[in-house]
C-alpha cells in the first residue's frame, strides 16, 4: 500500500460510512450521473464529511485521549463497515466453512491491530479534505454497487477512491475500498494467505491480538 495513501485507507475503510436508514432503503440501481448521487453514494458522501469534520474539530481531544478516539472509530466501524463480510473475503478459501464466530474473531483482531498501529495517523490528515462523487455502477451478480469518488485535498492531485457496498438489512454498508485501484480486501488477502496456510484462523487472530503478527497497510505515515 502506498505510504501517502495509508491515512486515506484507514479513514475510508475503517471509518466507513455510517448509513442513515432513510437513504439506505433504496436498492442498487444502474450507473448514475455525477450530478445525481444515489442513496448509497449519498450515504458515503454525507458520512465522510461528518467523520472528517469530527476528526478536525475533536483533534485536540483525540490526541489527549486515545480511548475517546478508539471509541469514535469503533462506533463508526460497527455501523458502516461490513467487516465480518470483508473478513470472509480476506480469508478467501481459508474461510470456507469457517464458523461465524471465528470470522468475527479474525475481523476484530485485524481491526484492533491496525488501529493500534495506525489509529493516531487519522489525526494527521491535513488540508481539509473532502470527497467528490464521480459515478456509480452495479456490481456483477447483483452483489451491490461501486460508488466512485475522488478525495480532494488542497495542494494535491485528486485521489480516486471507490467504495464497494451492499445492502444489509436495509442499510448500505461498505465491504471494500479501492484507493487508486488498490483494494483493501485484496491487500490483506495477499498478506494473510501464507500464515493461514500454516495456522488456523483462531491462531492468526490470536497473533494479531497479541502483536506478534501485524496487519501491514504500509509504513507508518506522516499524514502528508
Amino acid at each position: 500500500m502506498k505510504t501517502r495513501l495509508l491515512t486515506t485507507v484507514l479513514a475510508a475503510a475503517l471509518l466507513a460510512a455510517a448509513p442513515s436508514l432513510a437513504m439506505a432503503q433504496a436498492q442498487a440501481r444502474p450507473a448514475t450521473s455525477a450530478a445525481q448521487p444515489s442513496a448509497a453514494a449519498r450515504t458515503v458522501l454525507d458520512a465522510s464529511s461528518r467523520i472528517l469534520s469530527a476528526l478536525e474539530t475533536r483533534r485536540s481531544e483525540f490526541r489527549a485521549n486515545p480511548t475517546a478516539l478508539r471509541g469514535f472509530i469503533d462506533g463508526e466501524l460497527s455501523r458502516g463497515f461490513d467487516r465480518d463480510y470483508a473478513a470472509r473475503l480476506v480469508l478467501g478459501v481459508h474461510g470456507r466453512g469457517a464458523a461465524d464466530a471465528d470470522v468475527k474473531l479474525f475481523a476484530d483482531a485485524m481491526a484492533d491491530n491496525l488501529m493500534a498501529r495506525y489509529g493516531s495517523a487519522l489525526l494527521d490528515i491535513q488540508g481539509k479534505p473532502s470527497f467528490r462523487f464521480k459515478g456509480e455502477a452495479p456490481l456483477p451478480g447483483n452483489r451491490g454497487v461501486k460508488v466512485s469518488t475522488e478525495l480532494v485535498r488542497a495542494g494535491a492531485e485528486p485521489t480516486p477512491v471507490e467504495y464497494l457496498m451492499r445492502n444489509v438489512g436495509g442499510q448500505w454498508k461498505i465491504f471494500d475500498v479501492m484507493i487508486e485501484g488498490i483494494s483493501y480486501v485484496q491487500t490483506f488477502k495477499n498478506q494473510f494467505d501464507a500464515p493461514l496456510r500454516q495456522k488456523s484462523i483462531k491462531d492468526v487472530a490470536a497473533e494479531l491480538r497479541n502483536g506478534s503478527m501485524q496487519a501491514t497497510a504500509g509504513p507508518a505515515p506522516r499524514g502528508k
